[in-house]
């Protein structure tokens, strides 16, 4: 079997320690991995699978006999380093935004449009990590009865924001619960909802509701596709959860759509409600599938449904994303 050189940027992060877990779990045929994150952070040793791999610090030349470079250092690191790591021979599958929506760089969920993959020019975008998780369900809904319109409503873990606002939730659940809530800011997330994620549009939107509608729309194939989306912060710590209207042009029936997401690779249908029954993000938390429950008919307009949408953020949403468009790579002898 031939194997691969593959660099981990950011390998000390939530996503980059997912990334090599993910790499290990699923047996990718590594002949080596290099480990690439700051100065700050460079020295450092990790464990990959048995044995401990030194971090080091990203410099332009760190690429050179690298295979795939999996990305998850940000978007600024991302925007100056990816290019070089392409132009060095390595086929780059890129976490951050950055490149996202660049009209020469495909934007793949390997379950729902892997064609794309052969497109690439170097650098391969894996979307957001609530895009990522939703679109695995509305790919087989469109398919079968035409979405012409969609709401959702995310209710997003701290882990998306970084290993800090774990610490934050952590920090100022302590101090409300000891009493001290004049220490704790006022949007903090510990015990509560913040309706905000990333920084506001002219038109609204927070870049990160407006990235969730564009993603979808390149995913899907559907760039006049009308979306609405508001996401939240909410006091988890790992898994993304959404609720999701969907509006179609064909009759829609709750039944039939259960039946067809328990059939999508990636998806596991949890919706007994009389048992009360369906997926949360605890459960999900270090889980591969995309949990999909509260399947119902939209009783306010004529061909819709509504479903409840959980996974976990840093897997599906990010890392095990990344991992399998490099196995889609080997599989179609593209690196």
């Amino acid at each position: 079997m031939k194997t691969y050189t593959v660099a981990v940027v950011g390998a000390t992060g939530l996503v980059g320690q997912a990334i090599i877990d993910c790499l290990i779990d699923r047996n990718f045929p590594l002949s080596s991995i290099r480990l690439l994150a700051s100065e700050r952070s460079a020295g450092q040793s990790l464990l990959v699978g048995e044995t401990m791999v030194l971090v080091e610090a990203l410099q332009p030349e760190s690429f050179a006999g690298v295979d795939i470079a999996l990305f998850s250092a940000g978007g600024g690191v991302s925007e100056a380093y990816a290019p070089i790591a392409a132009q060095a021979g390595a086929i780059v599958v890129d976490n951050t935004s950055f490149f996202r929506m660049h009209d020469t760089v495909p934007l793949v969920v390997p379950e729902v449009n892997p064609d794309a993959i052969h497109q690439h020019q170097g650098i391969i975008a894996n979307p957001n990590c609530s895009t990522a998780q939703l679109v695995l369900a509305l790919n087989p809904i469109h398919k079968q009865y035409a979405i012409t319109r969609l709401v959702i409503s995310t209710y997003q873990s701290v882990s998306g924001a970084g290993k800090s606002a774990i610490d934050s939730l952590e920090k100022h659940t302590a101090q409300l619960m000891s009493g001290h809530s004049d220490a704790v800011p006022r949007h903090s997330i510990a015990f509560n909802v913040v309706p905000h994620i990333d920084s506001f549009l002219d038109n609204g939107y927070t870049k990160e509701e407006m990235k969730m509608v564009t993603e979808i729309q390149k995913i899907l194939g559907e760039p006049s596709l009308p979306v609405s989306v508001t996401c939240a912060r909410v006091p988890v710590f790992i898994g993304h959860s959404e609720a999701v209207t969907v509006e179609t042009a064909q009759a829609i029936d709750p039944a039939e759509v259960r039946t067809l997401l328990a059939n999508t690779p990636g998806v596991v249908v949890v919706d007994e409600p009389a048992i009360l029954d369906y997926p949360t993000p605890r459960e999900f938390s270090g889980q591969d599938p995309v949990g999909i429950g509260r399947i119902r008919q939209d009783l306010s307009v004529q061909n819709g449904i509504v479903f409840w949408c959980v996974a976990d953020n840093l897997r599906k949403g990010a890392a095990l994303n990344a991992v399998q468009i490099a196995e889609l790579l080997v599989a179609r002898q593209l690196v």
